[in-house]
């Protein structure tokens, strides 16, 4: 086994990063080559399922295209054997997420859990060490860093350096689980940082906001969206040093409109990533998202997976997650569709470039009860069948402006009427913490559709259900 040993220690991963940037496209690979040859070997000797996987490949292993593909649905049907720690098991896991009085609690004394649907619908149970998430935390500094520049970094330390992050509450999710985490054990991110429900009503959202006075806001695209069009309409008055959407993708017209909105001094940058890689990319002034390289091998690829010439949009992407060891991510199918950068970046940056095809985050939109338009994050729908127990796929397909079809797909040993119970309260509580009119909810007989290019949409704004 190769030996990398990187430390928990934040500041010598904020040195390593800053390093390997100053050395360029070749301490970039060197690291990337190293760390990635030390997760295969690691993930051979400690779970069944990469060892019988990778039977027969070369003892060292520093070049991804030799592995074979890997995606949520074989890793969730393999459970059991994909963790390095034989201690983890499906059942232990599930009754750990199923009760919400453990979010943010350390799992087997040592762990994160977090649970997501992300495009396909297919619901992830995922388990996070320590190392993954300092990592996570030492990129997300320098890309902080970086957007904010000297002024800006004064400019919110005048502001108090306070942050707002609007998350998905009320389940394992990444971000709400990782706020539940520091705020347990105390320090210096409980005194700046707040979260903000992105399942509040939008009209106490923003007087939350205009309150509170970020500095710094991140949080969904879709959310952010909502929240620029309050900008536009004046009810939003905050005048952030940066916003940073993330979670799901963001066209170059929303990032225009979003930095208009807020005006010149607002700087917008966004993330592409995923709970099983949250520290992917993050954008620069150009508009391109950089991957963190050092820590992260991303590969877009066809149908057949064979490269996708650089230049050219993908038919879906393979992620590399290097920091990981509990639960390797190796060559995993993201689903997106990504195109890789073919010349330098003009923002000087060595990082690898790429930009990611379409928007995730449609807009759903419906009549109030007082007559006047409630638009809704598809987070605020999906977010709650990621935190019903016995749902393993679903889709919510707007059919009418106050019609919702729900397609479900259950686990095994699910009991149907219970999870529809569960599932129709959950979506009555929204409509009437919305203010929504008369909403049918719609129990449908056939299961999640697919795409005509395989995906699993997980919520089908109007414009597209009809």
């Amino acid at each position: 086994m190769t030996q990398d040993n990187t430390p928990a220690d934040m500041s010598w991963l904020g040195q390593d990063i800053r390093r390997a940037r100053r050395q360029g496209t070749e301490g970039l690979a060197r690291r990337q080559r190293a760390r990635l040859a030390d997760a295969v070997a690691r993930a051979r000797a400690g779970s069944p399922y990469y060892r019988d996987l990778y039977r027969g490949l070369p003892r060292r292993v520093d070049d991804p295209a030799l592995l074979p593909v890997t995606d949520k649905r074989r890793l969730m049907e393999r459970f059991d054997d994909w963790s390095t720690d034989r201690e983890i098991t499906y059942d232990n896991i599930r009754a750990f997420v199923d009760d919400p009085e453990q979010i943010g609690r350390p799992f087997l004394g040592r762990y994160m859990v977090a649970t997501t649907s992300g495009t396909s619908g297919r619901r992830g149970l995922f388990v996070l060490d320590d190392r993954y998430l300092n990592v996570g935390a030492a990129l997300m500094s320098q890309a902080l860093t970086t957007w904010l520049g000297p002024s800006g970094i004064l400019r919110a330390a005048a502001r108090g350096g306070r942050f707002a992050q609007l998350v998905a509450v009320g389940g394992h999710y990444v971000g709400f689980a990782g706020n539940r985490r520091a705020a347990r054990e105390g320090g210096w991110r409980n005194k700046i940082l707040r979260v903000f429900s992105v399942h509040t009503p939008l009209p106490e959202l923003v007087a939350q906001l205009n309150a509170y006075r970020p500095a710094v806001i991140i949080g969904y695209t879709s959310t952010i969206m909502l929240l620029t069009a309050e900008r536009e309409a004046g009810r939003l008055t905050i005048d952030p040093v940066l916003l940073q959407p993330a979670g799901e993708t963001m066209t170059t017209a929303d990032v225009n409109r979003t930095a208009a909105a807020f005006g010149g001094r607002t700087a917008v940058r966004t993330a592409y990533g995923a709970t099983e890689c949250t520290y992917l990319s993050y954008s620069c002034a150009q508009g391109w998202y950089h991957v963190n390289s050092d820590w992260a091998v991303v590969e877009p690829v066809e149908a057949d997976y064979r490269p996708t010439p650089p230049g050219q949009y993908s038919h879906t992407v393979l992620v590399t997650n290097l920091a990981n060891r509990v639960q390797p991510f190796l060559r995993y199918d993201l689903g997106d569709s990504v195109l890789l950068k073919p010349t330098p970046c003009r923002c000087g940056s060595p990082l690898p470039a790429i930009r990611v095809q379409g928007r995730a985050g449609d807009i759903l939109t419906f009549p109030g009860a007082s007559g006047e338009e409630v638009r809704l994050s598809p987070l605020a729908l999906s977010t709650l069948f990621d935190r019903t127990p016995g749902v393993e796929l679903f889709q919510v397909v707007q059919t009418a402006p106050s019609v919702l079809r729900v397609r479900l797909r259950l686990t095994g040993g699910a009991l149907p009427d219970e999870v529809w119970g569960s599932v129709e309260t959950e979506l009555k509580v929204l409509s009437a913490d919305n203010n929504l009119g008369e909403l049918t909810i719609v129990r449908a007989p056939e299961p999640p559709q697919q795409s005509p290019g395989g995906k699993y949409r997980t919520v089908i704004p109007l414009s597209e259900g009809s």
